[in-house]
């Protein structure tokens, strides 16, 4: 299997971070420098995206998730808590669905347990006619100035854009057809780790019903509904982000 590259510092308990689409392990360099002190943080590059753009991505969610468990495999690391963000939120689904014996905690954060998003800015199929017809480049540009409640003027905006730019215009195709395939709702009620779902009240990509159905499907899930913030709360307001998964993290298992 090719393996993926990583962005990793720290000592402590393991905390593996999950990209999303047209990401890279790079948009988690805040959280990398908090959590990097006291946490193992361990932040893959899914295949076909940022340092592992040369890589072909599968075309289905579950592919990604075998990489990733396999990246952990190789590095030895067993048990771990685990955060993914959009389209990586749908892998670490997957993940704990082929190995949960090994999360120890579980943070849903911008995402949703269908590939088919109700309420999204765009359809599958619209992104995909625009990606093919404009390109990777100008996809990037316009898909990341959704991720943030002031566009393109946003701090972030320049990293997400350039780490979009990156991508493989096969992993951009290959990931929608994932998307469209993919289906998580019947596994969450067999979740058993501790789980927060954490949500940007002005997300354009996932609508409320999508961590709705989350926090309503995975038994015992904790809710955090950051106001004021689009899809990437992490880089519109990392201070509370990082608190409130510290937080959860820290807290004794129930």
């Amino acid at each position: 299997m090719p393996e993926l590259s990583f962005t990793r510092a720290g000592n402590g308990p393991p905390l593996v971070l999950v990209h999303g689409y047209l990401g890279g392990s790079a948009m988690w360099d805040a959280q990398l420098a908090h959590f990097s002190p006291f946490r193992d943080v361990i932040c893959p590059d899914l295949a076909g995206f940022g340092a592992s753009a040369a890589l072909e991505a599968p075309e289905s969610i579950e592919g990604h998730a075998r990489m990733v468990l396999g990246l952990l495999d190789r590095l030895e690391v067993e048990r771990f808590d685990l955060l993914g963000h959009s389209m990586g939120g749908m892998v670490v689904q997957e993940m704990i669905r082929l190995a949960p014996t090994r999360i120890r905690k579980l943070i849903l954060y911008g995402t949703g347990p269908r590939g088919v998003m109700p309420g999204r800015f765009e359809t599958i199929a619209q992104s995909r006619e625009r990606l093919l017809r404009d390109g990777v480049p100008a996809t990037a540009r316009r898909i990341a100035a959704t991720w943030f409640r002031q566009g393109e003027a946003a701090e972030g905006f320049p990293l997400c854009l350039s780490l979009g730019q990156k991508a493989r215009q096969q992993a951009a195709l290959a990931s929608l057809t994932a998307w469209e395939a993919w289906d998580g709702t019947p596994a969450l009620g067999a979740i058993a780790s501790p789980t927060l779902v954490l949500w940007g009240s002005r997300d354009r990509s996932y609508d409320w019903t999508q961590p709705e159905a989350l926090w309503r499907g995975i038994p015992g899930a904790d809710l955090a509904v950051m106001p004021g913030c689009a899809h990437n709360v992490h880089m519109e307001k990392p201070d509370r982000f990082n608190r409130l998964v510290g937080d959860f993290l820290d807290a004794a298992d129930f």
